[in-house]
């Protein structure tokens, strides 16, 4: 079992995002955007950030960015429904999955089991 933080400005996605990663038996704080997901990891430990890359405010990769500083040890997944955002984030952080939108609830839940394993 696995620590995830998701942050998901939509809240149906996130709802169903949440869902499924915990009746796969992980732990899931989830957010409506990048600002609270900070200070979530201001406050306790994850293993794995679950970021959409396009959310008003603080946006996915600067989340990333600052939380990865604070927690160096930190995976980062990204989803996103814009191939060109995804590109950038391939780019920039190298050791971080992109999932892309839209995509099956199982084939996330299999990206992050294989992500940490």
């Amino acid at each position: 079992m696995a620590r995830i933080l998701l942050a998901e400005d939509d809240g149906s996605m996130r709802s169903f995002l949440s869902k499924a990663l915990e009746r796969a038996g992980h732990a899931v704080v989830a957010v409506p955007d990048g600002e609270e997901a900070l200070a979530q990891v201001n406050q306790q430990g994850f293993d794995l950030l679950i970021a959409d890359i396009v959310m008003p405010g603080l946006d996915g990769i600067e989340l990333s960015r600052r939380a990865t500083r604070l927690d160096p040890a930190l995976k980062v997944l990204f989803i996103t429904g814009f191939a060109a955002v995804a590109m950038t984030a391939r780019q920039e952080f190298s050791d971080a999955q992109v999932l892309s939108k839209p995509f099956h609830l199982r084939e996330l839940v299999d990206n992050v089991e294989r992500y940490l394993s």
